[in-house]
């Protein structure tokens, strides 16, 4: 389906300290003085006017070309800068328009659930690939673009209809590991690609967020602030670049802090809630004793994972301390509260609509060609009352650890 994105503000956040938008538009500009050719002696480019217009420069080009019938208050905005610079387009500035199709393709896996299942609409509901693309959508909004999303198997692994989405769009935005390293790879050289929570190849780009730096807080407060000796982690697909990321940092925490921690096969989810409830169903039912606190890989396993304490009568946080990844908004809903490491899930969504959209336009003088980097946003831990803690008086979240600032 083609998704008509929405106005909404734009996200920054690269974690090296550059513009994640690669030095795109961020909006109009009040003067010429504010916004300059990048030299005084050399004639203004389409991106000194796209930058003074505040517009992308499709709009820009869409406008000299009489092409798509672009919304008057662009025009006018457009027009105006070409008049201020003086800006003569030539036939590269005229062919850009011709060779862009305003579409972003972007790719999520999402499981299949079984319809006996009693989490059979999970699917339905606002999820955290959901949120990111909105955050997609805002941006692509800003910049005339439409998203094109399509939908694969946890299990579909040969690329086709990726590789099949990549020949109607602009530039692809891949959501967790969908294509192995060669494929992508190879992706890579036909068109832009950013990928979300992967690992970025030579002519790819990575958004991810500071998995390290939220796991290392979330052990430190259950070891340390609660005091417990033993942790499990119940872990999403195996071959996410985001579960492996929060393995080893919950390894290397629980070991630093002199917690056990228990994982393997027996605790491996898939990020659903349906897959969390079926790790612990299983686990009880062969008598296994339950650590004092369960760390999930996300929240959906962690609602999963409260449900079927609940249904056996086995209290959170008073027996077993319940933890998530990624504090979606029915986080902070649930009873008791979750306790979880936010991410920022809407600015990566729109850090890797903003980092695309730098790769799919020509790169102006003097901005940094983004490909082959990772772009870290950072975490923050948000204690609540599933691991233990109590409200905190003025502070409706609980008590606030944050995480380090992003490496990339």
């Amino acid at each position: 389906m083609t998704t008509e994105a929405s106005r909404g503000r734009t996200a920054g956040g690269a974690s090296d300290g550059s513009r994640a938008d690669g030095g795109s538009p961020a909006g109009p500009r009040s003067s010429l003085a504010a916004s300059s050719p990048s030299s005084p002696s050399s004639p203004p480019t389409i991106y000194d006017v796209a930058r003074v217009a505040g517009v992308s420069i499709a709009s820009v080009s869409r406008v000299l070309n009489g092409q798509r019938n672009p919304r008057e208050e662009t025009r006018d905005r457009v027009l105006q800068a070409v008049a201020e610079l003086g800006f003569v387009p030539d036939g590269a500035a005229r062919a850009l328009s011709v060779r862009l199709k305003e579409v972003v393709g972007v790719v999520v896996r999402r499981p299949q659930l079984s319809p006996t299942d009693v989490f059979a609409d999970e699917d339905e509901n606002l999820q955290f690939p959901d949120m990111i693309n909105r955050g997609m959508e805002v941006v692509a909004q800003r910049y005339g673009y439409d998203l094109l999303i399509r939908s694969v198997d946890l299990h579909e692994n040969d690329g086709r209809r990726i590789f099949a989405l990549a020949r109607k769009s602009d530039g692809l935005i891949l959501h967790d590991q969908v294509l192995d390293h060669d494929q992508l790879s190879r992706l890579g050289r036909q068109v832009p690609v950013v990928t979300l929570a992967c690992v970025p190849t030579p002519d790819t780009v990575n958004v991810r967020s500071d998995n390290e730096a939220g796991i290392r807080a979330l052990v430190e407060h259950l070891a340390v602030d609660h005091g417990y000796t033993s942790i499990a982690y119940l872990s999403g697909h195996l071959d996410s670049p985001d579960n492996v990321a929060r393995f080893e940092a919950m390894t290397d925490a629980a070991a630093r802090a002199g917690a056990g921690l228990e994982h393997g096969p027996q605790w491996q989810g898939d990020y659903s809630a349906a897959g969390g409830a079926r790790v612990i169903e299983r686990l009880l039912q062969a008598g296994v004793a339950l650590p004092r606190a369960i760390v999930c890989a996300n929240d959906q396993t962690a609602i999963g994972v409260m449900h079927t304490l609940a249904q056996r009568g086995i209290d959170v946080p008073g027996q077993v301390a319940v933890c998530g990844f990624d504090d979606i908004p029915v986080a902070r809903h649930l009873n008791p509260r979750l306790t979880s490491v936010r991410q920022p899930i809407q600015d990566l969504g729109a850090t890797a609509f903003e980092t695309l959209h730098a790769m799919i336009s020509p790169a102006a003088p003097g901005h940094d060609e983004p490909r082959g980097r990772e772009i870290v946003l950072p975490t923050r831990l948000n204690c609540r009352e599933s691991c233990g803690c109590h409200p905190t008086a003025g502070h409706p979240d609980g008590p606030r650890r944050a995480g380090t600032d992003p490496q990339s």
